[in-house]
This record gives structure tokens, C-alpha cells and sequence, in this order.
């Protein structure tokens, strides 16, 4: 195998019994016995570091320096769509299965790189890979992590189609809450409809939110109270707002509320609640960053386009930077394909982040 070059054959073998081991956030044991293991026999160490009972993040790294760089990957997923149906399969240069894209091949693609690098005698002290549990829900296995650890700068494999991310958006979570009256069905009016006056409420926040081209909005979840034959006394919705890097989100979410009082205190609901739970912001890397520089010498010296993108969704990566860590993103896999039925990748692409990864650990234009 040529120097620089990375284990197609081991890799291909690797992301297929990441798939294959159903690994949801909660449930990440299995395929934390099975990663500790396979990178211990090809003699890296190997630390475990608790997070709840039963799951631990794997620490990844010959040093004990922790104010270097970080190479960052979550093992958790989504639950499956289908129980019978999450598991791996092939067709033609594509690699289907739940967390395919999100986020297993790229950290197959991190361990391989940690691995190429280390058979080539190129693994530095300062550089550590930790594979963390958790990032679909709570974020507790990189939370834990910055508990120990600290780290000037770090790589976040999350699906960029290998465009670097150096802008990442901001994310304001909204739960509200509409209540009214509960009446016999044969009753039901406009008036006091916890239903009704929270499907007016969303469709006018949406309006509201249309008017700004680059603020994503979700709305995740809708429920009303289990009412029988009559009018719902209570309704609960929950939206996801994705917005740019250099708005605040604590500004936002107080908009949010402003703008949404106006509208619910007319709506002929009794009552409702609002709460933002989540506020995060976005943030943008400055291209004089070493990391950043070190990726531009990687990617002009591969013959890659240099063609900075920003991540338009919530991620561990707010949490670094929470922490004072330059975190940039960068990884294989679509973003639209993510948490999908038919999520994908290119496993040309996942051979392609495993070379830019190792590259970066022997040093090819990483300065200190």
C-alpha cells in the first residue's frame, strides 16, 4: 500500500458492521464493544470514558494532550424507520443503511485514518479521535466529553459532501402549548379550539418565517389531547428553527415570543405557553484558523476544490465552540439524506474523507 494511501478493503469491511449493529441514541453499547475492540487489535489506545450507565465514549490516541486537535464522530443514529429493513446493502459504488450518511461513514473514515496514519508512524501526540454517544438527542456524550477535555480545535465528521463547513447555523427549539375547552363533538365552534388555534398559530408562523430566506423552519411535532368524541382541550406543537450564524439566538427566540404573543392573544385560545428549551448559536471560523490553513494545504496538494459551505443544522460542533473550540465541519454524506428511508452514501467519498483525515494527522500542512 503506497504512503498516504488508505485500506479501501478494511474500510468497506468497517462501515458495513457499523450499519449492521443498530445503534440509536440510548442503545449504543454494542457498537461501542465492537469499535473499542477492532481499533485495539490494530494497536491504537483506546480509553473509555463514561456517560450514563451502560454507555461510554471511546477516546481515541497515543497522547494525553487535550488542548490539540479533535477529530469528532457520534456512533449514535436515528431509531429505524423499519426494524426488519436498517442494515447495509450495496448498489453499484453506493452504500445504503441507517446511519450510512449520518454520521457511521464518517466515522469509519476517521478510525481508518487514525489507523492509516498510525501504520505510517504518523500519528501525532496532539491529535486525539473520540467517537461519543448520544448527538441525536441530548448531546450527552460530547457534553461529558468537554467535562474532562478541552481542545483548541476540532473536525466534526457530520455529512458535508466533503465541502469544509466553516459557517454553522444557529438553532432555536419552541414548544408551545394552546389550550381551550373541552365540549361534546356535536358543539365544536371556532372559539376555544385548542386544535384550531394552534394550526392558525403555525401556518401564520410560517408566513412569518418565509420572509426570511435563510432561517429554516421545522415543525416537528403535533399533538392534541386524547379526546374521545369531543373538542380537544389541549394542543402541543413542537419547531425547529435553523438560523444564520450572526443572529443571536437569544434575540430570536425573544422575536419568537413577541410576534407569537400577538398572535395567540387573539386566537380564541383559553390559555397557551411557549418555551425555548434550545438556544444555540451559529458562528463562522476564520480562515487563518491552523486547522483551516492545514485543510487547504490537504486539499490543494489532493487536487480538491476548495469550496468553504456552512452546516444549515444543529450539531455537537455547537457545543465546542460553546466550549472556546474552533470546530469546523467536515465529513461524507448528504445532509438531505440524513434521517431519511433511503439514506446513502458514496463510498468513493468515504475513501476520499479517510485520506483527507489522514493526511491531516502526519502533519501535511496542520501548523501548530
Amino acid at each position: 500500500m503506497k504512503e498516504h494511501e488508505v485500506n479501501r478493503k478494511r474500510l468497506f469491511a468497517l462501515l458495513k458492521d457499523m450499519v449492521d449493529i443498530y445503534s440509536p441514541s440510548g442503545k449504543e453499547e454494542e457498537l461501542t464493544d465492537y469499535l473499542e475492540e477492532y481499533i485495539r487489535e490494530r494497536g491504537l489506545i483506546v480509553r473509555r470514558q463514561s456517560v450514563d450507565e451502560g454507555r461510554d465514549n471511546l477516546i481515541i490516541g497515543s497522547g494525553t494532550d487535550s488542548d490539540g486537535l479533535l477529530f469528532l464522530g457520534h456512533i449514535d443514529t436515528v431509531p429505524a424507520f423499519d426494524i426488519e429493513e436498517f442494515e447495509f446493502s450495496q448498489s453499484g459504488g453506493r452504500c445504503y443503511g441507517l446511519g450510512t450518511s449520518d454520521m457511521k461513514s464518517g466515522c469509519a473514515a476517521m478510525i481508518e485514518g487514525f489507523i492509516s496514519a498510525h501504520e505510517d508512524g504518523g500519528l501525532p501526540e496532539s491529535a486525539t479521535l473520540a467517537l461519543v454517544v448520544g448527538e441525536e438527542e441530548s448531546g450527552d456524550g460530547t457534553a461529558a466529553l468537554l467535562e474532562k477535555f478541552s481542545y483548541k480545535e476540532a473536525l466534526v465528521a457530520e455529512p458535508t459532501g466533503l465541502h469544509p463547513c466553516l459557517e454553522h447555523f444557529g438553532y432555536v427549539e419552541m414548544l408551545i402549548r394552546t389550550y381551550g375547552y373541552r365540549r361534546h363533538a356535536a358543539m365544536a365552534s371556532r372559539e376555544t379550539n385548542a386544535v384550531r388555534c394552534m394550526l392558525n398559530y403555525l401556518l401564520y408562523l410560517e408566513d412569518r418565517i418565509e420572509e426570511e430566506p435563510d432561517t429554516i423552519i421545522n415543525i416537528r411535532d403535533l399533538h392534541s389531547s386524547e379526546s374521545g368524541f369531543a373538542v380537544p382541550d389541549q394542543c402541543a406543537a413542537a419547531v425547529d428553527l435553523h438560523i444564520p450564524p450572526e443572529v443571536s439566538s437569544s434575540d430570536y427566540a425573544a422575536e419568537a415570543q413577541e410576534i407569537s404573543n400577538q398572535h395567540l392573544n387573539s386566537s380564541g385560545a383559553s390559555h397557551y405557553e411557549i418555551e425555548f428549551p434550545t438556544r444555540t448559536d451559529g458562528y463562522t471560523i476564520d480562515e487563518s484558523v491552523s486547522l483551516v490553513r492545514g485543510l487547504k494545504e490537504v486539499y490543494r496538494q489532493t487536487h480538491m476544490e476548495w469550496k468553504p459551505a456552512a452546516f444549515r443544522s444543529h450539531s455537537d460542533a455547537n457545543l465546542l465552540r460553546d466550549a472556546g473550540c474552533h470546530a469546523l465541519i467536515l465529513g461524507p454524506g448528504q445532509l438531505s439524506l440524513a434521517h431519511t428511508i433511503d439514506e446513502s452514501v458514496d463510498f468513493e467519498e468515504v475513501v476520499r474523507a479517510a485520506r483527507i483525515y489522514s493526511l491531516l494527522l502526519k502533519g501535511l500542512g496542520i501548523s501548530s
